[in-house]
């Protein structure tokens, strides 16, 4: 059995070499952009869609449908704000920025330093706060063909040990002519993984996906390396929080409140300290010094 490495889309989109502009055009041309779901902190009153926010993984996680529910408790009882909605809208950290410089979210919730400084540099985002903290995990079938250890290699090694033996090997029936092992799965990390549990292949995905995910799924698969909160770690999986520079103003009293809120030790970080599944608390806090 050959060793086989899924490396999914979303992880390796190049967002750094796709221009603003053609972030905005992309984003220009999805003119019905409409919600994944709309929240309304169980004030069935709510009506209107009062702050956009553009997120993957942590809103197929439920996460940010949590911090949207905390959110406008908070604002109708300590701000005397009208109930309201917020919609997340699905996009990976490249379409999520494209929308944010199309003006079609508010805020973008992404894993990626340089293209989210891009967006800063160009004017689409004008804030950047330290959200929270996600890992990666390296994992794989049970059988572990490329004979990573545990104990002994670290997360480098272990990409080495799955190169070396892949390109050893025979090619996958699947394989693109980029690679005759290694598979790319243009799609949302839930449904990566599990297409990897399926054909029992490595993955490299995040703890929320990992533990949002059905034991059908990851009862196939091993843990072989894990990311810390470490900020040397090339496993940490940091989410930032950006601003648009085109968000509505006419809720400027919202997403302002939001980003003081979200990085508050009792507001959107005390969500992360409390947002669990299957037991197991799937984030970490924002690091004091936002580094």
């Amino acid at each position: 059995m050959f060793p086989r490495l899924w490396l999914v889309s979303y992880l390796v989109a190049g967002a750094v070499a796709i221009s603003q502009a053609s972030l905005t055009r992309r984003a220009a041309n999805d003119t019905g952009l409409q919600p994944q779901a709309t929240y309304n902190g169980n004030y069935t009153e709510a009506t209107d869609i009062r702050l956009r926010i553009g997120n993957g993984g942590a809103g197929q996680s439920g996460l940010i449908g949590a911090w949207a529910d905390a959110f406008i408790k908070y604002c109708v009882e300590t701000r005397s704000i009208a109930p309201f909605k917020v919609g997340w809208y699905l996009g990976d950290t490249t379409a999520s920025l494209g929308f944010l410089a199309a003006g079609q979210i508010d805020l973008a919730v992404t894993y990626n330093d340089a293209a989210e400084q891009q967006s800063l540099q160009s004017g689409a985002a004008t804030q950047r706060v330290y959200g929270f903290r996600d890992h990666f995990l390296l994992v794989g079938p049970k059988s572990n063909p490329a004979n990573l250890s545990a104990d002994s290699d670290d997360v480098l090694q272990m990409f080495n040990k799955l190169v070396s033996v892949g390109n050893a090997d025979a090619a996958v029936p699947w394989a693109f002519g980029y690679s005759i092992w290694y598979h790319q799965y243009p799609r949302f990390p839930l449904q990566a993984i599990e297409a990897a549990s399926l054909l029992s292949e490595y993955t490299l995905t995040d703890r929320g996906t990992w533990l949002s995910s059905p034991a059908t799924v990851t009862d196939n698969l091993n843990i072989y390396k894990a990311g810390s909160d470490n900020a040397t770690d090339p496993l940490l999986n940091p989410a930032r929080v950006l601003l648009g520079s085109k968000a509505d103003s006419a809720n400027k009293e919202i997403w302002t409140a939001f980003m003081e809120w979200v990085v508050s030790a009792d507001g959107g970080q005390k969500v992360i300290r409390e947002f669990k599944k299957n037991g197991q608390v799937l984030y970490s806090e924002a690091p004091t010094d936002g580094a």
